[in-house]
């Protein structure tokens, strides 16, 4: 590095640590994105030159639903055996955020001791990001509809992501889910090397390929893809009849493997860290032990005991993420150990404005196990209609259902508050000290219902 960059590195920096120190000692907020805003502006070439310093490499983690988890689990992994990690845990995953994470752990003069860095990114900076930077790994979680309005189709997203890695040294290992067709063709048509994750487990199958699905055709030719069955929307074990193309050849194995949390896609989620870091050299057994100590990230699956009561966060932005956790969700019902559940639909920009989205979820799925379920955030009708509108579609013999106030002896009450606060109070007062309060929020509403409940947004 020459000495005029040395010297516009360390004026960055200066400044990104006096913004970050400003912002958080006047409490207005995490200092998690200016402070890389405003560095970015002062040198152009700063990410990269960041990137250049961590000793081991950087790690990219995308994908639709589970980099916050996954870049979790990763970190505590690495950490577990001794490495130095840098890692944006607040999820700000943008070019700005990237850089302010990286920051954090620099000296005055811009310099990183760190042996990793685990960033997540943010489906569409991914290209952006790999223009000139040059990661040691990507991992590639899934691609799901999110936000159309902000990211396009899959398709689109798969398309750029093969245009961005395809020039990258062959130094760089690409770990790709192959139950996602989209993904498990984009692998196989990389010169880099790819290690693939993935289930192995046909008594998890789905009943039927969900109504919330993206990529059923064959990425190669178009055709019908033949399915032996699917996980979650469109993930499981398939193949092209007309083409032959098919799903990858899986590196770990998934029956056997221990899970973080609860629900299928964690099970993904385990899976994609495991086999990233048995490539860095990770025995399987200390893998093992940090994933069933690992606690969740924020508002994923996360447990909190507030008024005696035990409470479970778990964010759903999307169809698929809302259809797994009401799956997760119904599983913990049939054992009697859940009765009430508060969804929060917020539609700012965090969550996407457009939300047509909860129309493609499977609501009727929560509707017909009954219990109390309670409706607030700034779209409280919305989704309030559309749980109304699912018990038409379920057998009113097995599961009836009640507005707030009408008393009959049916399964399902349905209590709608605008109020925030007042909603997650009723959903604590209808919980049984035996039993867990779910709470279903998008974004946004996951950042409220926390400083609620805890007094801080994120933590």
């Amino acid at each position: 590095m020459q000495l005029l960059d040395r010297i516009r590195l360390g004026f960055a920096v200066g400044i990104a640590k006096t913004v970050t120190g400003v912002v958080r000692s006047l409490g207005l907020g995490a200092a998690s994105v200016l402070p890389g805003e405003i560095s970015r502006r002062l040198h152009s070439r700063l990410l990269p030159l960041l990137f250049e310093q961590v000793s081991q490499g950087v790690i990219l983690v995308v994908g639709t639903n589970g980099k916050t988890t996954t870049s979790l689990l990763l970190q505590q992994i690495l950490s577990d055996r001794g490495y130095t990690v840098v890692h944006n845990s607040s999820g700000a995953n943008l070019i700005n955020g990237l850089i302010t994470a990286l920051l954090s752990s620099a000296d005055m003069t811009g310099k990183i001791s760190a042996d990793y860095a685990i960033l997540e990114v943010d489906e569409n900076i991914l290209p952006l990001l790999l223009k000139d930077c040059q990661p040691k790994y990507i991992l590639a979680l899934n691609l799901f509809r999110d936000q159309l309005d902000r990211y396009g189709e899959v398709d689109t997203i798969a398309q750029r992501w093969g245009k961005a890695i395809a020039p990258l040294s062959e130094d760089t290992t690409i770990v790709l889910n192959a139950d996602d067709p989209t993904l498990s063709s984009l692998g196989q048509q990389l010169k880099q090397k790819v290690l693939y994750f993935g289930l192995n487990e046909p008594e998890l199958y789905l009943p039927e390929i969900p109504h919330a699905v993206d990529s059923i055709y064959c990425p190669r030719c178009g055709h019908l893809l033949d399915y032996q069955g699917v996980y979650l929307s469109h993930l499981g074990d398939y193949q092209c009849p007309s083409c032959g193309f098919a799903k990858s050849k899986v590196a770990l194995e998934s029956k056997e493997h221990p899970q973080i949390l609860i629900g299928v896609y964690n099970k993904y989620n385990t899976l994609a860290a495991s086999v990233l870091t048995q490539k860095i050299g990770i025995k399987t057994e200390d893998i093992y032990s940090t994933v069933q100590n690992f606690k969740a990230a924020f508002g994923r699956a996360e447990e909190l005991e507030i008024e005696q009561k035990h409470v479970r966060i778990m964010l759903a932005k999307n169809p698929v993420g809302m259809n797994e956790t009401i799956r997760a969700v119904n599983d913990i019902k049939k054992k009697g150990k859940s009765n009430v559940t508060l969804l929060v639909l917020n539609d700012r920009i965090p969550d996407g404005t457009d939300v047509s989205w909860i129309w493609d979820v499977d609501t009727e799925e929560l509707v017909k196990l009954g219990g109390t379920l309670i409706v607030s955030g700034d779209r409280v009708y919305d989704m309030a209609l559309r749980l109304a509108y699912s018990s038409e579609f379920v057998d009113p013999a097995k599961t009836n259902f009640e507005v707030e106030g009408r008393k009959s002896n049916r399964l399902v009450e349905l209590i709608v508050n605008e109020d925030l606060p007042e909603a997650i109070s009723t959903a604590l007062k209808y919980t049984k000290p035996t039993e867990t309060l779910h709470i279903i929020p998008t974004y946004s509403a996951m950042l409220e219902v926390r400083e609620v409940l805890v007094g801080r947004k994120i933590l």
